[in-house]
C-alpha cells in the first residue's frame, strides 16, 4: 500500500480487533499513512470480544462521535477526523484478534485455541452484519490448510483434508469464518472477505519462549547462547520441514490492499512465494546472529506440517498484491531490532 492518502479510506471509520498487536500495530500505522479518517483499536481489558455484549458495546461506542467516544479507543496519538455524514456502511473491521501461539502452545492449550477464536470470529461477524457493518475482513491462518496439501498450497485445496493435528483446533476455529463469510454473503449480501497469511514475522515479533514462533524463538536463543559462551543451540524436530514466511509489513499491506480492493466470496492467500527449510532457516539465522556454536535437532519434539508454501497468485490477480521485501532482509531487521529492543521485552 502507498503511503499516498488514499480517498478510500479518507471516508472510513475503521475498527482494527488486535491492533496494538504484532500484525496489528502495522496495519494501523498503514492506515494512518493511508489517510484513514477515523480508526478505533479495541484492547482486550476494555472489550473482551468472546462476550456478546462487550462487542455490542464496541459497535455502540463505534457510533459515537470521536469527541463522544472513550478516548482509549484510538491509537496513541492519533487524531480522528469527524465524519459528519458517517453511516454504518462506512464502518469497516478488520478482525486480527487471535488467541496465538507456537506448536507448544498449541498442543498445551487446544481447548482454549479453538474457543475463544471461534467465538470470537462468529459472534463479531454476526453483530456486525446486525448493525449494518459495511465491510468486514476476517484474517484466518495457514494452519487451516490440511496437514498433507498439495504444495504450493492453493485456496482450492482448503477443503480435502484435516489439518495438521498439533494446531487444527485453532486452524479450524479460525477456517469457521470463512464459512460464516461466504454463508453471510449468500443469505444477507453482507460484504465479508477471508485472507490467509502465511507464517509472519518481524520488527515486534513475540519473542517469549514459551509462545513465539519459529524465527524469534530462535533469534532469541541463538543471540542468548551466544552471550553465554554455549557452544550448541537446541531446535525442535529433524530440521525437515519447511515453511514459508511472510514480512510483517508485508502482510498490512495486503490487507489493507485486500480490504479497499477486494469484494468476493473466495478465500485469497497473502505469502511470500519463499519455501524455506527449518534446517535452512536455523543455520541462517545462526549466521546472521553470530552464533558460533552447533545445531542439535531435538528429534523426539514434533516437526509440525511437512511443508508449507503457498500459491500467491490469486492475491496478484484479484487486487494487485504481492509482497517486496526479501527474505533475508526480513531477517536482519527482525534481528536488529530484538538487539535494540531485547531488554524491554525479555524480563
Amino acid at each position: 500500500m502507498s503511503s499516498e492518502p488514499s480517498s478510500f479510506w479518507a471516508t472510513k471509520r475503521v475498527i482494527v480487533t488486535g491492533g496494538a498487536g504484532f500484525l496489528g500495530s502495522f496495519v494501523v500505522e498503514k492506515l494512518i499513512e493511508g489517510g484513514a479518517a477515523d480508526i478505533l483499536v479495541p484492547r482486550k481489558e476494555h472489550y473482551d470480544l468472546t462476550d456478546r455484549e462487550a462487542i455490542r458495546r464496541l459497535l455502540d461506542d463505534a457510533w459515537l462521535p470521536p469527541d463522544r467516544r472513550p478516548t482509549h479507543l484510538h491509537p496513541q496519538g492519533f487524531q480522528p477526523t469527524l465524519l459528519p455524514a458517517f453511516t454504518p456502511a462506512d464502518l469497516l473491521i478488520i478482525h486480527l484478534a487471535a488467541n496465538v501461539g507456537g506448536i507448544g502452545a498449541n498442543r498445551e492449550h487446544p481447548a482454549e485455541f479453538f474457543y475463544d477464536n471461534l467465538i470470537m470470529g462468529v459472534e463479531l461477524m454476526h453483530q456486525a452484519w446486525k448493525y449494518g457493518v459495511g465491510k468486514f475482513v476476517a484474517i484466518g491462518t495457514v494452519c487451516a490448510y490440511p496437514k498433507f496439501t498439495p504444495v504450493p498450497f492453493r485456496e482450492d485445496d482448503l477443503w480435502n483434508g484435516y489439518p495438521e493435528e498439533t494446531n487444527a483446533p485453532y486452524g479450524l476455529a479460525k477456517k469457521m469464518m470463512l464459512v460464516q463469510a461466504q454463508a453471510y454473503r449468500q443469505q444477507y449480501g453482507f460484504n465479508a472477505i477471508f485472507l490467509l497469511p502465511v507464517n509472519l514475522y518481524g520488527p515486534r515479533d513475540n519473542f517469549d519462549l514459551k509462545t513465539s514462533h519459529v524465527i524469534p524463538a530462535l533469534i532469541r536463543k541463538a543471540i542468548e547462547a551466544q552471550e553465554r559462551g554455549e557452544h550448541e543451540l537446541p531446535v525442535w524436530g529433524d530440521g525437515s520441514p519447511t515453511r514459508e514466511f511472510l514480512y510483517v509489513e508485508d502482510a498490512a499491506e495486503g490487507i489493507l490492499a485486500a480490504a479497499e480492493k477486494y469484494n468476493g466470496d473466495q478465500p485469497v492467500n497473502l505469502g511470500s512465494g519463499y519455501e524455506i527449510s527449518i534446517k535452512d532457516l536455523a543455520e541462517m539465522i545462526v549466521r546472521l546472529t553470530g552464533f558460533q556454536g552447533r545445531l542439535v535437532w531435538q528429534t523426539d519434539k514434533p516437526n509440525g506440517q511437512p511443508r508449507r508454501a503457498l500459491d500467491v497468485s490469486r492475491a496478484r490477480e484479484y487486487f494487485g498484491w504481492s509482497a517486496r521485501i526479501p527474505f533475508e532482509e526480513g531477517l536482519i531487521r527482525t534481528i536488529e531490532w530484538f538487539r535494540k529492543n531485547r531488554h524491554q521485552i525479555v524480563s
